[in-house]
């Protein structure tokens, strides 16, 4: 049924188990185990970017943990309409809940398959998926500190007979190896809690940091009595490379943050006057062209100028005082020339009113 599990897994141990076994001994327990600490590797290696997604998932996340709670206290009697914003927040950031989970749920399936690969390691079998009778019967006699791969702690006497083991054998391999893959869970779990933002705690956060701080540590110190030498060396070696591949993500994703921030400091500094420095109100010379989308200039007459005179009224002015001064003239040489007063004072009175009349003007 899951056969498209079976053999990818069984064929990645066979890889391994014949590059290590010609230098350690195709039989070699040292070389089975490396191939199950490589295979481990492998598969973890190929799963490295789901994990990075997953990492900056859960970082989105919490910093979103604010209005993640405001959407849930606002639509607390309304889970459709709590969902859909939900949905709409992710959508705007780039974040999903399932991105988080994704490592994880495809680490079930390969420990499946390791497991079922394994345990159909047995005596008399002719075959393993990708193992021949000869692979099979390598990886049954091999032996690692004088217990098999295939054993665990409460296997029954005649099994471990049957395998040519003993039970002292296998408590001195298995318990150092449970031991050490309790405590690589429980590090692995109090790294990954101590990055958690404390403003995204809930109570279902504080029930999961629980399990996986102690929980599942002491669930690998009981399930380990239970589970075969080589099951254990691969808990160990899963765990071994979950904790160096986060300090690692989180060392990239922390300088990267850092970079963003100074960058951001930079800038700002950067368009920001220096202290003491006179903001620069550089006059546009005359005549040239405004801006585009810039005001018109007020006219003269919004602005308060006076208004030119008039180019007919000024040309009229002129030909007066000529009038004038002929006519004044043209009296005078009535006056002396044929002696009539009446004229002469006249146009004596006309030329002095109108030139009041000019000046009072």
């Amino acid at each position: 049924m899951l056969d498209f599990i079976y053999y990818p897994v069984s064929f990645i141990l066979w890889c391994w188990h014949w590059v290590f076994g010609h230098v350690f001994g195709e039989s070699s327990g040292i070389a089975w185990a490396l191939g199950i600490v490589f295979l481990v590797w492998t598969l973890r290696a190929i799963m490295f970017k789901p994990f990075v997604k997953q990492v900056r998932s859960m970082r989105t996340m919490q910093e979103f943990a604010p209005e993640i709670k405001k959407i849930q206290k606002k639509y607390a009697n309304d889970r459709q309409r709590q969902a859909q914003e939900m949905q709409k927040l992710q959508r705007e950031h780039g974040f999903s809940p399932l991105g988080g989970c994704l490592p994880m749920l495809l680490q079930i399936p390969v420990f499946i398959g390791l497991f079922h690969v394994l345990r159909s390691f047995q005596p008399g079998h002719t075959e393993n998926y990708f193992f021949d009778a000869q692979g099979v019967e390598s990886y049954v006699n091999a032996k690692l500190f004088g217990a098999g791969l295939s054993n665990f702690i409460t296997q029954p006497a005649d099994v471990l007979a049957r395998y040519g083991s003993d039970r002292t054998a296998v408590i001195i391999v298995s318990i150092p190896l449970m031991i050490l893959a309790s405590v690589l869970t429980h590090l692995t779990a109090r790294h990954s809690v101590q990055r958690q933002n404390p403003e995204a705690a809930t109570a279902q956060t504080a029930i999961m940091n629980k399990l996986t701080l102690y929980i599942f540590p002491l669930g690998v110190l009981i399930f380990g009595f239970f589970f075969p030498i080589g099951l254990l060396i691969y808990w160990l070696s899963n765990n071994t490379w979950t904790l160096m591949q986060q300090r690692l993500v989180y060392k990239r994703i922390d300088r990267e943050e850092e970079a963003k921030k100074s960058a951001a400091v930079e800038k700002r500094t950067s368009l920001a006057p220096k202290p003491g420095a006179k903001p620069d109100q550089t006059k546009k010379r005359p005549g040239t062209a405004p801006a585009p989308g810039a005001k018109p200039a007020p006219n003269a007459k919004a602005a308060g100028a006076k208004p030119a005179p008039n180019a007919k009224a000024a040309g009229t002015a002129r030909p007066k005082d000529d009038t004038t001064k002929s006519t004044g003239s043209a009296s005078a040489n009535g006056a002396t020339g044929k002696g009539g007063s009446t004229n002469s004072g006249l146009s004596a009175d006309r030329s002095r009113n109108k030139n009041t009349g000019r000046k009072k003007r």
